[in-house]
């Protein structure tokens, strides 16, 4: 597809959305022309899409390959991996037990796991939920592999540091599912994907399944890619996180699936309404931040909404005061995951109410950097600043210039970090970012003015103070 087709289109939507209501006869057209441009501008292998409004599914189609090698296509058969998208069934698993009185947000995990160190053991299921618990994270510990027994894990990762005091702020760590797992387990006398699939998957004959091994070929699943820079193709991920992660990723699922677990969830067929408003309560962190009991709460223009994202390749994203849910999935993509922005914005094309002119126009840059000449890219970007001058996009520039660094672009890359240092001329994480890049394509000094530049504004910038000294070592030596 040519870009100037693909951003002329992308305008179009916005044009659309400002312009005319859900009740618009081509609504289905506008979410496939946005889709379709989405998925070229990423090169995504294949994905799914659903639009449910009031209880009904409104849109509904599939795009891309299962699989590259075999030609396959993505269609309603098609199990996608979703990562951590996982976590909201199995929230909803935690909650049923709680509204059966067979477990309390209150409980201290004490009650109900062993051999627990001193320091954790008044840690409670709320802090498991919110990611407050300040547990140190398993995923991040080398010595710590997932072919030891749990029993043997838990013995080395009691030697780790707590992260920081329980219930101050919001981490993401998978500790705090590994250990609902197990106090599911504990409470049930079941294993924890006996559980979910007998609370939420009942009747399901086939389109679910736990496994958090990428690696293993079940029927109709669709492979997940990583994209190789080196050899600018896609890869198949064989991943494996073992058995104890199911809880946090494990969850393989069609979309028709998918949207059938969402009409349970609306029609309290899981949870009672006052318990769904439980989870979506935000936590009250010592430190703001907008998060329930396990999901994310995401504002658009002023109105909470609530989901999950997963691997950067799939999203659930419920507006339960319009009524509306959308559900995307994909299994691969080449610049930088596009699942959240892709919720917001289906979600604006049905619902004038949830059109966020802000976040639209930020994923209009993201296409505009990645497609579009340098120069070209900058005028627009230029001009979208004039307009909307209180607007600040420090943080999308900054991923625009890492997709590009990741896809060999360096110089192009360089030019987005000299532009983010310039839009955000006292920003030291700017000025980190401009120093990698610089520091990549072996430009060493100007790198390390860079990072002293970073340090002048964020003196607690380890990792500058640490590049430095790495700078340093290599100026000696050619010296």
């Amino acid at each position: 597809m040519k870009e100037t087709f693909i951003i002329a289109t992308l305008l179009l939507t916005i044009n659309f959305c400002c312009g005319q209501t859900k009740e618009t006869k081509d609504t289905k057209l506008k979410i496939d022309t946005y889709i379709k441009d989405v998925i070229a501008i990423n090169e995504i292998p294949g994905a799914a899409l659903a639009v449910l409004k009031d209880g009904k599914i409104i849109y509904e189609s599939y795009y891309g390959k299962a699989s590259l090698e075999e030609n396959k296509p993505v269609d309603q058969n098609t199990i996608f991996k979703i990562f951590s998208t996982t976590k909201l069934m199995t929230n909803v698993g935690v909650f049923q037990l709680i509204e059966n009185g067979k477990l309390s947000l209150e409980d201290e995990i004490s009650k109900y796991l062993d051999n627990l160190p001193k320091e954790w053991q008044t840690i409670k299921v709320k802090y498991l939920l919110t990611h407050s618990s300040g547990l140190p994270d398993i995923i991040k510990f080398e010595d710590i592999p997932i072919t030891l027994p749990y029993n043997k894990r838990i013995e080395l990762l009691a030697k780790k540091p707590m992260e920081f005091s329980t219930g101050n702020q919001y981490s993401y760590n998978q500790t705090n599912y590994l250990f609902l797992a197990k106090i599911i387990e504990k409470i049930t006398g079941l294993t924890f994907d006996q559980y979910i699939l007998q609370n939420q998957f009942s009747n399901v004959k086939s389109g679910v399944y736990l496994s958090s091994n990428f690696g293993e070929v079940f029927p109709n699943s669709a492979f997940r890619y990583i994209f190789d820079r080196e050899t600018n193709t896609y890869v198949k991920s064989v991943t494996d996180s073992g058995k104890d992660s199911h809880s946090s990723n494990g969850i393989n699922i069609s979309l028709p699936e998918f949207i059938r677990w969402n009409q349970n969830l609306d029609n309290n067929s899981y949870l009672k309404s006052e318990t769904k408003h439980i989870m979506w309560e935000p936590f009250q962190f010592k430190n703001k931040y907008d998060f329930g009991y396990g999901w994310g709460i995401y504002p658009v223009n002023t109105i909470f909404t609530y989901g999950f994202s997963g691997g950067n390749e799939t999203a659930i994203r419920k507006f339960t005061t319009n009524n509306l849910t959308v559900i995307f999935l994909s299994n691969g993509h080449k610049y930088s995951g596009v699942q959240d922005q892709v919720v917001t914005h289906v979600a604006g094309i049905v619902d004038q109410t949830l059109f966020d002119e802000y976040a639209i126009t930020d994923e209009k840059i993201t296409f505009d950097f990645v497609k579009l000449d340098f120069n070209k890219a900058e005028q627009n970007y230029i001009a979208i600043k004039k307009q909307h001058p209180e607007w600040n996009f420090e943080e999308r520039l900054n991923t625009i210039g890492y997709a590009l660094m990741m896809c060999k672009r360096i110089n192009d890359a360089i030019k987005v970090f000299e532009l983010n240092t310039k839009e955000n001329p006292q920003s030291g994480n700017a000025y980190d970012s401009l120093a990698e890049g610089y520091f990549t394509d072996n430009q060493f000094e100007i790198s390390k003015q860079n990072y002293l530049k970073s340090l002048k504004f964020a003196p607690d910038n380890n990792n500058a103070k640490k590049m430095l000294k790495k700078i340093d070592t290599i100026l000696a030596k050619k010296s």
